[in-house]
């Protein structure tokens, strides 16, 4: 297993993809507020990274946007929140700065473990 191959570092980029493709459906529910009948979607974030983490060919996971319901419909039919969806972004922008935080650490490891073994051969 190469270093790249990493559990952590695989978990960490598959946590930050489900963040970028919620932010995505975030600032497309924003994008669609004045649109009639247009209906607020979002994905189950626990949930796509189980789906994440059980899939081992990375290239095939996609996360899924699902309709949400229970949210305050305005009479043109259109769900969306501004309250809710500007919430949630900056929840997500947190996660995801938290996620690149503890991948750079991983990195910052593995630098560290690359030239502790180069520095002390004396060669």
């Amino acid at each position: 297993m190469s270093m790249i191959d990493d559990p952590a570092i695989t978990a960490l980029t598959r946590f930050l993809d489900v963040n970028v493709f919620r932010s995505e459906l975030v600032m497309s529910n924003m994008a669609n507020i004045d649109t009639p009948g247009y209906r607020t979607r979002d994905i189950n974030f626990s949930q796509e990274m189980q789906r994440a983490g059980g899939n081992l060919e990375y290239a095939s996971f996609s996360p899924v946007a699902r309709s949400v319901r229970g949210l305050m419909e305005r009479p043109d039919g259109n769900n969306v929140s501004l309250e809710r969806e500007s919430l949630l972004l900056a929840d997500t922008q947190l996660s995801f700065n938290l996620g690149v935080q503890l991948l750079r650490d991983e990195f910052k490891g593995i630098l560290s473990a690359i030239n502790s073994g180069s520095g002390g051969s004396g060669s």
